[in-house]
């Protein structure tokens, strides 16, 4: 979770807090304004109109008055019970002695009569046949019931049909049950199929049938026999509404200063301990302590900053080790050649030496290979720094490949290599020939001075995917895999026999390697004793025309 976020979660934390606490000590205090007392709460409400639909269901509202007296002691709730047409049936007040209370709220109407349901698709012949059933059937389970309960038994509801009840003795072996059972009679229908097809014809639409209108039919046809709807009022009015201590209102604000002070707390705390690092290591770089690292934990603003921090101190110790071991590397380069020219010049203003042409001329060569090594130092040093002016251009692989080989041919001719292409298809990257040729160049002169006379150099050139490849692999004398690791090594050279005449300045392939990768490519080596080199330079393709 970002450390944005987290602070928006916390801020809304509060905010929500103090608001919501705010918010209910007010109710809580308006409530002492009103009259009007607070009404059942909706599960009262539901359990009341569900017990009550219940008993109504068993075909009568007699013996209503003892359930309501049961519910009004288990909710607390003043609870009155009237037909549509006014008529009290039970009053909580009345049935407890005192006068009854004016009513809250408006009534909820309580219907114990079953919603019809008939399959779905029937023709009309088909539900007319289906809605006789159902009320025979409801018509069967009110006259069960109203026997059962008439002898003291109980009832239970199995298996719908249509939507209508299928009620059964709970205690089939009890004699009121047997007795209900021996004198139930066959209950018909009260009209013919056709008049209950003209009833429910209206029904009937194009195919879709009105749920509202079916059971307006059903409710028609059971009118006669069925328990009607009620009215059923919870609550009552000038009932004593709950009190609100006024201790409530400080506990609850100390509670949410508390709240705020804690997460203000545990907020400053992440942020200015990290931060508090940052300083001190900070300080500490400033004053010349670059192995110094800040601990990182999680995945924030303040993680990410963190490791910055630590990549920029990594990078500023990796520029000062190099730039210590690029001093050290030129000194001991250029000490050996320079106290080698100081000697002569000595012996020459001493007249030790004749100052012969041969002498000349080796002190020249010598001033020459000091300018060569010079000169890769400065072009290794524009490179690493980015400085190295790079005259992008789209340019085919392998073109450069073939010219490459023209300009070395004669090269390796004289050394007895043979040195060829293979490039089946024109490969396109966008990057400097003058530098690639460079590098390719240097690695065709390192090949050839591996390369026994008979040996192949060849150039390689393949674009798999999105990357393009060019090669060059000899058939020399190979590298050990202990120098491997060094190939591209300032001053290096694989074997250590050679020296600056013969062996170059060894940076020839440390230049490669780091205009390679301003090119945005990589340069990699394989090789095996005895068998051969192989370097290869991998670059990104250009897909592009032009």
């Amino acid at each position: 979770m970002s450390f944005r976020l987290r602070v928006l979660l916390m801020t809304m934390l509060i905010a929500v807090t103090a608001t919501s606490a705010t918010a209910w000590l007010t109710l809580r205090q308006a409530s002492r304004e009103f009259t009007a007392s607070v009404t059942a709460g909706q599960d009262d409400i539901a359990l009341i109109t569900s017990t009550l639909a219940g008993h109504g269901g068993l075909g009568t509202w007699d013996g209503v008055a003892d359930r309501v007296r049961e519910l009004a002691g288990r909710t607390g709730e003043r609870i009155r019970v009237v037909t549509e047409t006014g008529a009290v049936l039970a009053d909580s007040d009345l049935l407890a002695g005192r006068a009854a209370r004016d009513t809250a709220g408006p009534p909820t109407l309580v219907d114990p009569r079953p919603v019809v349901r008939l399959p779905e698709g029937d023709s009309v012949p088909r539900l007319a046949e289906d809605m006789m059933t159902a009320i025979v059937q409801y018509q069967r389970a009110l006259r069960d019931a109203a026997c059962l309960t008439a002898g003291g038994g109980t009832v239970r509801a199995e298996r719908p049909l249509f939507g209508v009840p299928v009620l059964v003795a709970a205690d089939p072996d009890r004699p009121a049950s047997v007795n209900c059972r021996k004198r139930a009679t066959k209950l018909r229908p009260t009209m013919t199929s056709g008049q209950m097809e003209g009833l429910l014809r209206p029904c009937v639409s194009g195919g879709a049938r009105s749920a509202e209108c079916l059971q307006r039919v059903f409710i028609a046809q059971t009118a006669a026999f069925a328990p009607q709807p009620v009215q059923v009022y919870v609550g009552a009015r000038d009932e004593e509404p709950p009190t609100l201590a006024g201790d409530s209102i400080t506990v609850t604000a100390v509670v949410v200063a508390a709240a705020a002070v804690v997460v203000a707390l545990l907020l400053s705390r992440r942020v200015l301990r990290p931060i508090a690092a940052l300083t001190r290591a900070s300080r500490r770089l400033a004053a010349g302590d670059l192995g110094d690292r800040v601990r990182v934990r999680g995945t924030d603003e303040l993680a990410e900053l963190g490791r910055t921090f630590n990549q920029m101190a990594d990078s500023l110790q990796q520029s000062e080790e190099r730039q210590r071991r690029m001093v050290a590397d030129v000194a001991h380069e250029l000490r050996t050649p320079l106290a080698n020219l100081r000697g002569y010049l000595e012996a020459l203003k001493d007249g030790v030496l004749p100052a012969t042409p041969e002498v000349l001329a080796s002190l020249h060569e010598e001033a020459l290979l000091q300018q060569r090594i010079v000169d890769d130092l400065q072009d290794l040093a524009m490179a690493e720094a980015g400085a190295m002016t790079l005259h992008v251009v789209r340019l085919d692989l392998a073109e450069l490949a073939e010219t490459c080989r023209v300009s070395h041919a004669a090269l390796a001719e004289a050394a007895g290599v043979t040195l060829r292409v293979d490039a089946p298809r024109p490969v396109h990257v966008r990057g400097d020939p003058d530098r690639l040729r460079q590098v390719l160049g240097n690695l065709i002169r390192n090949a050839t001075a591996a390369s026994r006379p008979g040996g192949t150099i060849t150039l390689v050139v393949r674009a798999t995917g999105g990357e393009a490849s060019i090669s060059v692999a000899d058939t020399g004398t190979g590298i050990s895999p202990a120098d491997l690791p060094h190939l591209f090594d300032r001053f290096w050279r694989a074997d250590h026999a050679r020296g600056r005449e013969s062996g170059g300045s060894g940076l020839g392939l440390a230049i490669a390697r780091q205009i390679v990768t301003n090119h945005g490519g990589t340069i990699v080596a394989a090789s095996q004793p005895d068998v051969g080199t192989t370097m290869t330079i991998t670059l990104p393709t250009d897909r592009r025309g032009g």
